[in-house]
């Protein structure tokens, strides 16, 4: 199942591509895709749904932010060796665990603010994961259980502010 939001920005509405790739409505199912609509009793009733029934968005709308109302944007550095290689430098004993602002999410065709004077801005393609239950202290036996899905990630960072200035 494919769960997106649609629309202008900041008046998206939920939806989901079916199995033909067209863009459906879930405006009449869920007010909007939230942690609530994660969570897994509601994603089940959402995976129940008839796709076919469900009406069709016309057009070509604009996708926007996958989920709404994200409470927090956690990244892991260093999470891929051969670009930690190819970067010069060593892989940490620890995750490097960072935050990014949840202002920072976008759509995958909205422009990329990028700040005034920057110099080395970068990207890579990453592999996301949306928690949809509450998660703390998780045994990794049991952490797949709180994730509610995943997406493609496009993580772009000024590598000027977080290596010539001392931080990130």
């Amino acid at each position: 199942m494919k769960l997106v939001r649609y629309g202008a920005a900041g008046r998206e509405k939920p939806g989901l591509i079916d199995a033909d790739g067209r863009l459906r409505s879930l405006a009449g199912v869920i007010p909007d895709l939230t942690g609530t609509q994660l969570a897994p009793l509601a994603l089940r009733k959402l995976q129940r749904l008839k796709a076919g029934r469900l009406p069709l968005v016309r057009g070509k709308p604009r996708l926007g932010p996958p989920i709404a109302n994200v409470g927090k944007l956690i990244g892991i550095g260093f999470n891929y060796a051969e670009h930690t290689a190819r970067a010069g430098m060593t892989l940490p004993t620890e995750p490097l665990i960072f935050m990014k602002a949840v202002t920072a999410i976008s759509g995958p065709d909205d422009p990329i603010r990028i700040p005034k004077g920057a110099k080395k801005t970068d990207w890579e393609v990453e592999l996301a994961f949306v928690i949809g239950t509450r998660a703390t202290r998780v045994k990794e036996r049991d952490a797949l259980s709180h994730i509610a899905g995943y997406l493609v990630c496009n993580d772009v960072s000024e590598r000027s502010y977080q290596f010539d200035r001392g931080g990130t």
